[in-house]
């Protein structure tokens, strides 16, 4: 069992969204110099909010991989200018790792086998843990993650970036039975994802009944639909492989784990369906990127603390 408690002293967020949303996703040239420039005031808004010196410090935490290749360096590099001026070791945290970990920040105790279902802009996984640290990829996406369906099916229907917040939203109260969607390989045989046929799909029915668009009620309607797409498709893969791998905890993490008709879906067909099977969600703050599930998941790798020579950023690194 794993039950940490642990104090978030200062979780500073500087958020991108509102630069990048005319562009319609995110842009690396701007994301990379926008980290430039607000990480030092970020590093030190978490010192001043935590009411503590780099003195205290016990070691740095980052993120090494996967992603932006531009993005990472900037936060490796600055992490690697503190480790060298203060003397203090990093720990190298892989970003799924990371969103698993934020589960693990509300102090719940947590049963092994675990199966983590990470649901993100760049990922959709089913990552099985037999005991802490250990990691068992059993599927992910093919293509498109969910998230990515989410942003290209708001783009389609002309509301915006990013997707997630906005659809869900206009989802509320809507019909999620009106439109037919697709639910992407559920007889697939495997544990994997792909997003891109639904997506496909929502464009052939935008094509075809344009005026969904226009009609607030047909919109809410489309976005329930289309949320209910996706919730099914991760349910139903989720709940087939804790019962193949009987696992006893199953945890929801990622920035679309904050969508509130797949928590909502999950909660009622694992408790009816995997009745002894405990489910477990972090707080919605803590859904999307942040640097307390990366504090964490540093937390349960100390082993993995290093010099901060050699450290280098990787776009595809597997988590293991």
């Amino acid at each position: 069992r794993t039950k940490p408690k642990f104090d978030i002293l200062s979780n500073v967020v500087s958020s991108q969204i509102k630069l990048h949303a005319p562009y319609g996703g995110v842009v690396p040239t701007l994301a990379s110099r926008e980290h430039t420039k607000n990480i030092p005031r970020v590093f030190k808004k978490a010192l001043r909010d935590a009411h503590t010196t780099m003195d205290e410090i016990d070691a740095i935490a980052v993120t090494y991989a996967p992603g932006l290749v531009i993005a990472l360096l900037i936060g490796i590099n600055f992490a690697k200018g503190l480790a060298y001026a203060f003397n203090k070791p990093i720990i190298p945290v892989h970003h799924i790792a990371a969103h698993i970990a934020s589960n693990w920040i509300a102090g719940e105790p947590v049963a092994f086998p675990l199966l983590n279902v990470v649901v993100s802009g760049g990922h959709t996984e089913l990552v099985l843990m037999k005991k802490q640290g250990s990691y068992i990829i059993l599927g992910s996406t093919r293509d498109d993650a969910a998230g990515e369906a989410f942003d290209k099916t708001a783009k389609l229907l002309g509301l915006g970036y990013p997707g997630g917040p906005v659809i869900s939203k206009l989802a509320r109260g809507g019909d999620a039975n009106r439109y037919a969607l697709p639910r992407p390989m559920l007889s697939s045989g495997d544990y994997d994802f792909s997003f891109s046929g639904l997506k496909t799909a929502v464009l052939y029915l935008v094509q075809k009944h344009p005026g969904i668009k226009k009609n607030k009620t047909a919109l809410r309607d489309f976005c329930a639909s289309f949320e209910q797409a996706v919730a099914d498709t991760i349910t139903e893969k989720t709940i087939r492989a804790a019962k193949q791998y009987n696992v006893r905890t199953i945890a929801l993490s990622g920035g679309v784990s904050a969508n509130a008709r797949l928590r909502e879906h999950m909660t009622t067909n694992i408790s009816t369906r995997l009745s002894k099977t405990k489910f477990i969600v972090p707080y919605s703050y803590l859904s999307t990127d942040n640097a307390a599930m990366v504090g964490a998941a540093a937390f349960f790798n100390k082993k993995a603390a290093r010099s901060w020579k050699g450290l280098d950023a990787s776009a595809h690194a597997p988590l293991k």
